[in-house]
């Protein structure tokens, strides 16, 4: 399967172009946030603070990359199990978030505010950490810097692979797969 490129920021209009099981290739900036950051993010929203970096068409990896070698951009920066984000999600996605990078399984909830927005989730292949890396040029703590490797960075990747996981349109290439490939009990 080829996959298709798509420069960011993602765009609605190309989000939901986007169907569950194809791959894709991104090239732009994209930000990261974990669990911490994703909570201090949401605090100052409803404070009324303004976000560190525009939420409008965004895409958010949920990683927490390890220190870079000397000579290189980053460390390895794999992807961190999204569930544990899936709390913070719809608020980010009624603020213009479109697009959501991790692994594993997203909650009912979040699949439903994707449709509702327009948006996708996208997994990154967990394990790959080192050759995920390679395909970031540019790294730079942009908010919560005391946070270490929770801190929001902005990345700018080229043909960074992802598999769209859930499309705005409730495709699920997870249970899709399931059923593709799990033979019934006789």
């Amino acid at each position: 399967m080829t996959a298709r490129a798509i420069e960011l920021p993602l765009t609605k209009a190309v989000a939901a172009t986007l169907r569950a099981g194809e791959l894709l290739h991104l090239s732009g900036p994209l930000f990261t946030a974990r669990d911490a950051a994703h909570k201090r993010l949401i605090e100052g929203l409803e404070r009324g603070d303004p976000p560190p970096f525009p939420l409008e068409n965004a895409v958010i990896y949920y990683v927490g990359p390890a220190p870079a070698r000397e000579g290189r951009v980053i460390g390895p920066a794999g992807p961190t199990t999204s569930g544990r984000l899936d709390p913070y999600t719809p608020p980010l996605l009624g603020r213009g978030v479109s697009g959501l990078i991790g692994k594993g399984t997203r909650s009912d909830e979040v699949k439903a505010a994707l449709r509702r927005h327009g948006a996708v989730y996208l997994a990154a292949v967990g394990g790959a950490a080192a050759l995920l890396s390679q395909q970031i040029v540019s790294s730079r703590v942009i908010a919560y810097e005391e946070l270490g490797p929770e801190a929001v960075r902005e990345l700018v990747v080229v043909a960074f692979p992802v598999i769209v996981v859930n499309d705005s349109h409730g495709g699920d290439a997870y249970e899709e797969g399931r059923r593709q490939y799990v033979r019934p009990r006789e």
